[in-house]
């Protein structure tokens, strides 16, 4: 029974994953019917406060936007790059990286990409090289920064085991690092270079190419209260930092009886919402630019297919745990690395690192894989790139004018894939190897 209940599952996921966006969420929602009113199982709890904790972050990053300080931090990763063109293909994915990381989200790096391409173009450099690695970048960030809806959701499921945040970004910042450096390395090398490439020339000769215009002596253009938002939304994120590394730092309350420190989701949930409010006051950000601006849309859009998916397959994995850890459990604690390999599947499928977090990370807890293995395995969640339909892989190759980014007549074999799987490889060998020590 358990299969016929997977297969409902797999091609509920995968026709929402077909049709993308909200939808998502609503087809774990259809798949949640299916295995309540025809299967009878027991549906779990809604993944709430995970979802309260993602929101929270998604409220105070589109607050940041509205006072313009996500402008400013692009301005920022623009004169970074323009500063520096010739190595573009390491600083690019860098900057990406690094934005991603203060920002809490991927989306950020749409408003890189066109710079990243014009820049490339400008300075002679195949404009595939740095574009794909920086995509890749972006998202493997995600899992890195303390603010990202993932990694509060994997803080959220470790917190029971004694895990702080500190132990989490201990890992998976140096692993995704040098994941990426290794996968810049091949980028460097991809291709022809931009003058011998057969393509670029055809585009170039028939004039489909616009004319190149360089933006001399660029300037920073921020407002005072688009870097007084920056300053605060990155006071926050360094709060949180430090409450999820020193427990002490929080207040001791009454739970049930006992005294113990302010759970760490209320502390973010907490720190969040006060610094959106602050951001509001100090900042004068226009309070309907905050729910119409493109961060609060893509964050919302998060939360509602984390509600569907991760509840659809909570039902499934717990209604059927023992089956599952009569048949994989030996297997897995044994080789904790296979279950990296089914937190890369899910991910390609579902399109969504947090959602994939509060999938399966619950079933890899309770087959008991030790918690540094759990954190060793989480950049493998950053298997969106491997089909061509995620909206940064699809920008850098809208962005690209010469050609050189693209989707190929196989599907599978477009510019992101190699660096991808490079960086994914190298980031979890990594991670596995600090799991070890650590």
């Amino acid at each position: 029974m358990f299969w016929w209940q997977f297969a409902v599952v797999f091609v509920v996921l995968l026709i929402g994953a077909r049709i993308g966006g909200v939808f998502l969420g609503m087809a774990g929602g259809l798949g949640l019917a299916i295995l309540a009113f025809i299967f009878h199982l027991t549906p779990t709890a809604p993944p709430i406060d995970v979802m309260l904790i993602i929101f929270s972050v998604v409220i105070a990053a589109s607050v940041l936007q509205a006072t313009g300080g996500m402008d400013y931090l692009v301005q920022i990763a623009e004169y970074i790059l323009r500063k520096h063109p010739d190595h573009i293909t390491f600083l690019g994915p860098l900057v990406a990286y690094v934005f991603t990381f203060l920002s809490g989200t991927g989306y950020v790096v749409f408003s890189i990409l066109p710079v990243i391409a014009e820049v490339a173009r400008e300075s002679g450099v195949r404009p595939e090289r740095p574009l794909s690695i920086s995509a890749i970048a972006s998202q493997q960030a995600i899992t890195s920064t303390p603010i990202s809806a993932a990694t509060v959701a994997m803080l959220a499921l470790l917190a029971p085991f004694n895990v702080s945040l500190a132990r989490i970004l201990m890992i998976s910042i140096p692993a995704t690092l040098i994941g990426v450096f290794v996968g810049a390395l091949y980028a460097n090398k991809m291709g022809k270079d931009l003058e011998q490439d057969p393509e670029y020339l055809d585009r170039v000769s028939k004039g489909l190419i616009p004319p190149l215009v360089r933006k001399e002596n660029f300037k920073i253009t921020a407002s005072k209260n688009a870097k007084i938002a920056v300053f605060l939304f990155l006071t926050a994120a360094v709060l949180i930092t430090l409450f999820g590394t020193f427990p002490s730092l929080r207040p001791a309350l009454n739970y049930d009886g006992k005294i113990q420190p302010l759970a760490m989701s209320q502390t973010i949930e907490i720190v969040m919402l006060t610094m959106s409010a602050i951001m509001v006051l100090v900042c004068k950000a226009d309070i309907k630019k905050v729910i119409t601006g493109s961060v609060y849309i893509n964050g919302t859009l998060g939360v509602a297919c984390i509600f569907g998916v991760a509840w659809l397959g909570d039902t499934l994995i717990m209604n059927h745990m023992s089956f599952i850890k009569e048949g994989i459990q030996g297997i897995v604690t044994a080789h904790p690395w296979i279950f990296a390999l089914a937190l890369f599947a899910a991910s390609v499928l579902i399109h969504s690192q947090a959602a994939t977090v509060r999938t399966l990370m619950p079933l890899g807890i309770a087959l008991g894989i030790p918690a540094p293995f759990i954190i060793a395995a989480f950049p493998a969640v950053n298997g969106y790139f491997f089909l061509p339909t995620y909206p940064t892989l699809i920008a850098g190759v809208a962005f690209d004018t010469t050609g050189t980014t693209k989707i190929g007549k196989f599907v599978l074999n477009h510019s992101c894939m190699v660096p991808g799987m490079i960086t994914i490889i190298v980031s979890l060998l990594v991670s596995y190897g600090l799991a070890e020590l650590l």
